[in-house]
């Protein structure tokens, strides 16, 4: 018998994930079932919307795009940068500070 936590998190007793080979990153879904809850693995080939391997690495590249994007305006140095473009070394930092 399974335990809900204080986060709402069950633990798969070990004997029905190996009978129904569920594994962990699986999705299951919770459906309804009268006055019952239905659990139900879902095949990763069944999903609504299945990618293909060129469909996924096309959003790879858009997402890599948009966090260069940020990145860029961040004001954090990047590659080639030098401290000295900053105003401020690291060293001048531990002077800035109270004295001990």
């Amino acid at each position: 018998m399974a335990k809900v936590t204080s986060k709402l998190q069950l633990t798969l007793p070990k004997a029905i994930a190996d009978r129904y080979k569920i594994r962990p990153g699986d999705d299951l879904e919770w459906l309804p079932a009268g006055d019952a809850i239905r659990v139900v693995k879902r095949d990763a080939a069944a999903a609504d919307d299945p990618k293909t391997v060129k469909e996924r690495l096309q959003l790879f590249d858009q997402a890599t795009a948009r966090q260069r994007k940020r990145q860029a305006g961040s004001g954090k140095m990047r590659p080639g940068e030098s401290s000295q473009d900053r105003g401020w070394t690291r060293e001048e930092l531990y002077d800035r500070g109270p004295s001990r």
